[in-house]
């Protein structure tokens, strides 16, 4: 029997839910999360695209790049989601949108090369200088 997990932007327009087994989370390090989230790094949850279901609203697009799209919420700006042709089958989710994001634990670092150097987070996760799919 699946595992289920909902989540969504900080209003509520924007629900999802997710199916099956959830393990892939990473901290991401790259200058355009950083960019375009205000944050200090965002911590991914990847999931195949058949295990991903938006249950409620339409989100807005933005090409972030011209292989990377990010789906946000036009009311309150949260940004939920993200594809990439570098790895069309699947999808990422903002870990912090789910409803219990602390279910799940980071098991890496993404995009090292990026990282800012004055922070230090779960430095005992292996690293990564980009992102091996």
């Amino acid at each position: 029997m699946p595992q289920f997990e909902e989540g969504g932007c900080h209003c509520g327009a924007l629900r999802y839910r997710l199916a099956g087994l959830l393990k892939d989370v990473a901290h991401c390090h790259c200058s355009v999360c950083r960019k375009v989230t205000g944050g200090t790094l965002v911590t991914w949850l990847t999931v195949p695209c058949s295990a991903f279901q938006w249950l409620a609203g339409t989100p807005q697009r933005y090409d972030s790049s011209p292989s990377c799209v990010r789906y946000f919420c036009s009311r309150c700006g949260a940004h939920v989601a993200l594809t990439s042709d570098l790895s069309p089958e699947s999808i990422d989710i903002t870990l912090t949108t789910l409803d219990h994001p602390e279910r799940l634990r980071p098991t890496k670092h993404i995009w090292t090369a990026s990282r800012l150097p004055w922070l230090h987070l779960d430095e005992q996760l292996p690293g990564e200088a980009g992102e091996t799919l």
